[in-house]
């Protein structure tokens, strides 16, 4: 499975790359056991009175002289909208691999992975305090527009500021958005967004990057760091502040787990060093869910 992240900056085309992923990913993955109407076949069951008649099978009726209902993996026809964070701090490096890198291969499979099932894909971009957006839509031909667009991007300045996020994400139809971001922000403009996403009562999923050198505190031979969104640098002696960073992390960490948790949001903590495919998995998990 060509799920490492070093591994994918080998491959320049990004079509590629997601079908790589998930081709791989669904080879190795221990199918889950939710079951529901969809596209991936699981198996059979007797009809029962009150049951959807979209999924009688009339092949197994011709064949047996009865009635059976398919039941599939994941229930299908839901949109997912796929927000990225492209803010300057996402061009924080850990080797050869962007968080913007990281972002952009899982948004990118995840599509793939959406579009395969028959659903609707769209893609929301949080840049230079404005916001890039691309609806909604099943068809193969968009799922082409989502590449190129994850292709552009290139972060730069700050998070966007609230805007009018109960006309763009008011719906009323279920759906499931999969913020993709690291969760740097000044004046909680990050939260407030993720405020209005959870009083619309949509399922939200948010995958938190992290470089494995800022999880670690692993910036030997360095002495200084700067904000990538600032420009403000710090001193600093990295055998004696480890100790006092981690700490400060894990307190930090943990406080955002409460307050997503407190408002029913889904959370991930990714260290972009790491595979794609244990995102993968939560992103099916939560699918199941919707």
């Amino acid at each position: 499975m060509q799920l490492d992240p070093k591994v994918l900056m080998t491959i320049k085309n990004l079509p590629l790359l997601a079908k790589t992923v998930i081709d791989g990913f669904m080879n190795g993955f221990n199918k889950s056991t939710v079951k529901g109407p969809g596209l991936e076949f699981s198996q059979y069951r007797s009809y029962q009175p009150g049951d959807d008649l979209r999924w009688l099978d009339w092949r197994m009726y011709a064949r047996s002289d009865r009635y059976y209902i398919r039941e599939s993996e994941v229930e299908t026809s839901i949109s997912v909208r796929f927000l990225i964070d492209a803010s300057a701090s996402m061009n924080h490096q850990d080797g050869a691999v962007r968080k913007i890198d990281y972002a952009r291969f899982l948004a990118a499979s995840l599509a793939y992975l959406v579009n395969l099932q028959g659903d609707s894909a769209g893609l929301y971009v949080f840049k230079e305090g404005g916001l890039f957006s691309l609806a909604s839509k099943p068809d193969p031909q968009h799922l082409q527009r989502i590449y190129y667009q994850l292709d552009q991007i290139q972060p730069s300045g700050t998070f966007t500021q609230p805007v009018h996020y109960k006309e763009l994400f008011g719906n009323s139809r279920k759906e499931l958005l999969v913020f993709i971001t690291d969760l740097y922000q000044e004046n909680n403009e990050i939260y407030q967004l993720l405020d209005s996403l959870a009083a619309l009562k949509h399922e939200v999923l948010v995958f938190h990057l992290m470089g494995h050198n800022e999880l670690e505190f692993d910036f030997k031979g360095y002495t200084a760091l700067e904000d990538l969104e600032t420009g403000q640098t710090i001193e600093i002696d990295p055998q004696q502040a480890q100790k006092t960073y981690k700490e400060t992390l894990n307190e930090y960490l943990a406080g955002v787990r409460m307050q997503l948790l407190g408002k029913r949001i889904a959370y991930r903590l990714i260290d972009t060093s790491q595979p794609l495919d244990g995102a993968l998995r939560d992103f099916l998990i939560q699918r199941s869910k919707g």
